[in-house]
């Protein structure tokens, strides 16, 4: 039995050291000099204790901020989630099983493509002069909804919530295929027998039998709404006028463009705190799921 634990340690400690090392150092040292006004370009710092953490109550960038990325994570949840599901489940419908192979590729190959170079893409199909949205627009009869996508404040954060639900969509609806697939088939001849339709079925079996993997699903597109980046620094840099900005943009622009280092950390903190919190809420959900499957049995 020790023999078997010393091995389990020696086998675990090498990935143990390396997280250690990236993962938890680093989150230590952030939290830590979040304590201290200092600057890149300088070795020296000052304790300012927990002044950067007040001000991130007071700050009106935090707010907006943290708007945006609560507006980010409900339509990220809509639109990935519930058209990921409605998406898995006509793919699944009978009749569609023959051409799922080619509609489950098309959905999901956005989702490999970097999102670094998915945010340059749209951000020229945005562009008013030469992008494609806005002739397409005029093309289909909708000129009168052509704008400057991402050069108005009125649009801005819409075009690049846009663009994130255009790359992940696929890689959700092929999370609910496999939940789907995982239901047994008797449950739909029964209900066929009973002369339930597709839309029954859908609301009826497929939503409750994968409501674990809504769960899931739904968490882990909002941790991914308050961790986005890529797309907005790279579409609009948090403008204009910080109307798109996030708490990872601020962060970066607090850090290396204001060069407020201490202020940064302590934005990245409340970051680890807000993922953190979810992060345990899906575990919480998670059990009391197992928790009531598990009574289920118990009673049957």
């Amino acid at each position: 039995m020790y023999k078997s634990k010393k091995e389990t340690f020696l086998f675990t400690f090498p990935g143990l050291l390396l997280m250690g090392i990236f993962v938890y150092f680093p989150l230590f040292l952030s939290f830590f000099y979040s304590f201290f006004k200092w600057s890149a370009f300088s070795t020296t710092k000052t304790f300012v204790g927990f002044a950067y953490y007040k001000r991130l109550f007071t700050d009106p960038l935090i707010l907006a901020a943290l708007k945006n990325n609560v507006a980010y994570a409900f339509w990220s949840v809509l639109c990935q989630c519930g058209i990921g599901l409605v998406l898995a489940a006509v793919l699944e419908y009978g009749r569609m099983r023959k051409y799922e192979t080619f509609f489950r590729t098309t959905f999901f190959v956005p989702s490999i493509i970097s999102m670094t170079v998915i945010g340059l893409l749209w951000y020229f199909a945005y562009n008013p002069k030469i992008g494609i949205v806005n002739p397409l627009l005029k093309a289909i009869g909708l000129g009168k909804y052509a704008a400057d996508w991402l050069g108005s404040s009125k649009t801005a954060m819409g075009a690049v919530i846009f663009v994130s639900q255009w790359q992940n969509i696929g890689y959700i609806m092929l999370l609910f295929i496999v939940a789907i697939q995982k239901i047994d088939d008797s449950i739909f001849e029964s209900a066929l027998i009973d002369g339930a339709n597709g839309v029954q079925n859908f609301f009826h079996i497929v939503v409750p039998l994968v409501k674990d993997t809504i769960l899931v699903t739904t968490v882990i597109t909002i941790i991914g709404a308050f961790r986005v980046f890529s797309e907005v620094y790279v579409m609009t840099g948090g403008g204009p006028g910080h109307t798109t900005e996030t708490l990872a943009t601020y962060m970066y622009r607090a850090g290396f463009r204001n060069d407020e280092m201490g202020y940064s950390c302590a934005i990245a903190t409340l970051i680890f705190v807000i993922l953190l919190v979810l992060t345990m809420l899906q575990m919480k959900g998670s059990g009391n799921l197992e928790s009531v499957r598990q009574m289920k049995k118990e009673s049957e």
